[in-house]
């Protein structure tokens, strides 16, 4: 039975990771700051810590894993990241967790371990037009992202890397566009633009109106978790240590993503675009190099995952009362 651990295991990634990994026979531990918010893990051990200390990082990281996941970050969607008012703590606690898996999986000898970086990482200057933004892997440099989270993320694929090649360290980087689905944050200031456009919708009455943040022409590309898993694993059982692009190249604006949130719910609402957090004017995943290392890329619509996600955001709405 192969071991694996992931860190962040209480998280949206982490807690559907956990459930993945373990109907295919692993055994997993897993570690977080709090347990799944909206359903049992499926760990078979999950230990509540803090991995800013690295005494608990060498508890939990004690044996050589065939696997490790490195998911835990500070982060949230605009609302958090875009602001400027949590770039500190971003920085210093996820470069604290990064500084301490990294040291803690070379002292083990762990096996394969994977690190989740982010498209937050792409210069701002190739994401200015939103029909056609830049996001290529080797785009990433000369460096410029639009927040301090991707220059956090940045540092940290340099990190795994230095690791990688000083101490051996099996390493495989992803960098994530948007994943989404059902049993994550949906509300409280740290939820990404497809559970806060459902939320928004399955709270909204009939006839009313929502808010959309900016001019909503801002584009980007969401995937559903269950190929953001696929796509991991796939990776994981490469030779390609990335970093590698998992995301889909659907690309939408938020306000063709509200308008397709309203469509599946059946209500008649309006669209209001105020002021707020947007981040860059548009991103796409550009999965060339995907298909390239490991002849696969996502291909499930938007909608299939939209309409999966909606309902369970609306029966959580609905217990509300």
């Amino acid at each position: 039975m192969k071991k694996a651990l992931i860190l962040g295991a209480g998280g949206f990634i982490g807690s559907h990771l956990a459930r993945f990994l373990r109907q295919r026979g692993y055994f997993v531990r897993g570690v977080d700051l709090k347990y799944p918010e909206f359903s049992d893990t499926m760990a078979h051990e999950f230990v509540i810590g803090d991995l800013r200390d690295p005494l608990l990082c060498s508890q939990v990281l004690d044996i050589p894993f065939d696997e490790v996941y490195q998911l835990a970050a500070d982060m949230g969607g605009a609302a958090y990241i875009f602001t400027g008012e949590h770039d500190a703590d971003v920085m210093h606690n996820s470069a604290l967790i990064n500084i301490n898996i990294s040291y803690q999986a070379a002292l083990v000898k762990a096996g394969k371990i994977f690190y989740s970086s982010s498209a937050c990482v792409y210069p701002e200057y190739n994401q200015t037009d939103p029909d056609n933004p830049k996001c290529a892997e080797e785009s990433a440099y000369p460096a410029m992202p639009d927040s301090e989270y991707g220059w956090e993320k940045l540092f940290s694929e340099h990190l795994y890397r230095a690791f990688s090649r000083n101490y051996g360290l099996n390493v495989r980087i992803a960098r994530f566009h948007n994943i989404f689905g059902p049993e994550g944050t949906y509300d409280g200031g740290r939820e990404k633009a497809p559970a806060a456009l459902c939320r928004k919708v399955a709270r909204a009455r009939n006839g009313s109106s929502i808010e959309v943040w900016g001019d909503g022409l801002q584009t980007r590309s969401f995937l559903y978790i269950d190929e953001c898993l696929d796509g991991i694993r796939r990776l994981m059982d490469s030779d390609f240590p990335g970093p590698l692009n998992i995301g889909s190249e659907e690309m939408i604006s938020i306000n063709r993503l509200a308008e397709m949130v309203i469509d599946i719910s059946g209500k008649n609402i309006e669209i209001h675009n105020i002021p707020g957090p947007e981040g860059v004017r548009g991103r796409n995943s550009d999965n060339k190099l995907i298909r390239k290392v490991l002849q696969w890329e996502p291909s499930l619509p938007l909608r299939h995952g939209m309409e999966i996600t909606y309902r369970w955001i609306a029966a959580m709405v609905e217990k509300e009362g």
